[in-house]
């Protein structure tokens, strides 16, 4: 779920980020970086939010969405008055799980407040590419949870761009995956292997995405032959 489109790049998980790619060099749709205009969204787009809320509340089971793959919700450039709308519009859908991912932890605490406080359906997560950023963030991360009163944490480990230790502040989801595109940058698998029984020891949830590369199938999206935590998750 997108309620904005545009960001700027913050470190090296960033360097070929595919919706700049996607909306910027493919589409002209907005320009990216520091000082230029992120664009909202349209109506229809956020409406979806509800839409897939009644789904859901027939279904008798809640549904996870994702936000903003094409942005960030705690990006700076963004009009303050945005963000205000779309947790009023995330407050309204009780049947939905949103999973408020960013490179920007460390803004959270603020412009939630800023914003009315984080919905009580959110979950927030934080992109950690190698060591450096995790022991950079990981505590930002627990912070602002707590702070916010957060559903859960979870770290995007994607895309993962070197080995990373875990320990007892790890995120409550640990969610893995390799690069994809032109430029992809090969992940070694026994990274992935390592967070995997890292998981299994801190009792955190595994989430292997794909394996990534340049290749069209983009290397499959199991881990030594098996899917975890295959839970859809709307976007």
């Amino acid at each position: 779920m997108n309620f904005w489109i545009g960001c700027t790049k913050v470190g090296a998980p960033c360097d070929y980020c595919y919706a700049e790619n996607l909306m910027d060099a493919r589409y002209g749709r907005v320009k990216w970086g520091a000082g230029e205009a992120r664009v909202r969204t349209s109506a229809s787009t956020w409406a979806q939010l509800l839409k897939w809320d009644r789904a859901a509340a027939v279904a008798g089971k809640k549904a996870f969405v994702f936000s903003l793959s094409l942005g960030d919700i705690w990006d700076n450039e963004v009009d303050p008055a945005w963000r205000r709308d779309a947790f009023a519009v995330a407050r309204q859908c009780r049947n939905l799980v949103m999973l408020f991912l960013s490179k920007r932890i460390g803004n959270a605490v603020e412009m939630a407040r800023d914003a009315g406080g984080l919905p009580p359906n959110s979950a927030l997560g934080a992109t950690f590419g190698d060591q450096r950023d995790y022991d950079r963030d990981r505590m930002k991360l627990k912070a602002a949870s707590a702070e916010l009163g957060a559903l859960f944490t979870f770290g995007s480990f994607e895309p993962l761009l070197g080995p990373v230790i875990l320990d007892k502040n790890a995120p409550d989801w640990i969610i893995v995956g390799g690069e994809s595109g032109l430029h992809a940058r090969p992940m070694n698998l026994d990274w992935a292997r390592s967070l995997r029984r890292q998981s299994a020891d801190l009792g955190r949830v595994f989430n292997f995405k794909q394996v990534g590369g340049r290749r069209a199938d983009k290397g499959g999206h199991e881990l030594d032959g098996r899917t975890y935590f295959d839970r859809p998750i709307v976007a």
